[in-house]
């Protein structure tokens, strides 16, 4: 499954957004209920003076990471609390917010990279999960990637597709045709498709219909994700707080947060992202060295260490703009 910034940042940031900037700001006075006309008070020589809203904070970069997985409800708690299960992370995407805001950036991670997982040696990223949960996922993509990620969201795929209808469907733009491996085996014709939730689903799950597996499956995954992004954008996003508070209801059973992305800090995001055009997102994958074969047999993708540091540099520096244009990335390279 597919699980990127916007399904946090739309499905549960924009949609507090709604209801952030529906209310006052923490520290600042609530607007006073609409009264009759009362008559004017006598002169004073003196008044209070009126209560200083809280200033808003300094916007800095923000790296969060999204996990999307095939959880239960006690594999979920498993995964926060960092205890081991039978959970492997299906998607992982690293989502980067600059400081000024101006756009969102999503980094494919190829769920089977071959990496040193922290305390467990070289293995498949995505094992991380089920090894460690949620911290240690943290922790080795932080040690792949060279730099610090601020919060970590994982989404299960009940989730997903429930998002998907809640937003009632999604135009993707197909570039290649196939018919499903799986279940009903739906068929995906080149163009514009209207999906629903099951078969959004199927769309961003499929791998074996492809030549390159995995790597036209985070393709077909940034495809959807850019679609929901363009949809939310012509229709003015989810200003409506009914809308909002349904599509909170519909998501958040299905997500599992950081111990430290707390309701506060998730209206402090939301609300910096107010005035982000998510017309100018961009997605791409992680460049890689292609694929191998590890010690023990296992079909793995292989790292290319000067492109990930290139992008590490990056991180480091904010100037994931000057990245993206260097090495002429387009959303779904």
């Amino acid at each position: 499954m597919m699980l990127l910034g916007v399904l946090l940042l739309v499905a549960v940031g924009v949609a507090s957004a709604a209801y952030v900037l529906t209310r006052p700001r923490s520290g600042a006075p609530a607007p006073a209920a609409a009264t009759a006309p009362a008559a004017a008070p006598a002169p004073m020589t003196s008044a209070a003076p009126s209560p200083t809203p809280t200033p808003e904070r300094p916007a800095v970069a923000l790296n969060i990471l999204l996990v999307g997985s095939d959880s239960r409800v006690n594999a979920r708690a498993a995964a926060a609390a960092g205890s081991a299960s039978d959970q492997r992370g299906d998607a992982l995407v690293l989502i980067h917010i600059p400081a000024d805001r101006q756009g969102l950036y999503g980094v494919s991670i190829m769920r089977d990279l071959w990496v040193d997982i922290p305390g467990h040696g070289a293995a498949k990223i995505n094992s991380a999960l089920s090894a460690g949960g949620l911290p240690l996922m943290t922790r080795a993509v932080e040690a792949l990637l060279g730099t610090h990620i601020d919060h970590t969201v994982m989404l299960d795929f009940q989730g997903f597709a429930a998002l998907t209808d809640a937003l009632g469907g999604v135009d993707v733009d197909i570039k290649q045709p196939f018919t499903g491996t799986v279940d009903d085996k739906v068929h995906f014709p080149a163009g514009v498709n209207r999906l629903n939730g099951l078969q959004a689903l199927a769309f961003v799950r499929e791998r074996h219909a492809f030549a390159d597996g995995d790597f036209q499956r985070v393709r077909n995954q940034q495809a959807f994700l850019k679609a929901v992004l363009a949809k939310l954008a012509s229709e003015g996003g989810l200003s409506d707080r009914a809308t909002a508070r349904a599509l909170i209801s519909t998501v958040l059973p299905h997500v599992t947060l950081d111990a430290g992305f707390t309701l506060a800090s998730l209206e402090d995001l939301a609300f910096s992202l107010r005035r982000t055009d998510p017309g100018r997102a961009v997605f791409f994958t992680l460049p890689t060295a292609g694929t191998g074969t590890s010690r023990d047999g296992q079909s793995i993708v292989l790292q290319d260490p000067a492109a990930t540091a290139a992008l590490t540099a990056a991180l480091r520096s904010g100037d994931l703009a000057g990245y993206v244009a260097a090495n002429r990335l387009q959303n779904g390279n």
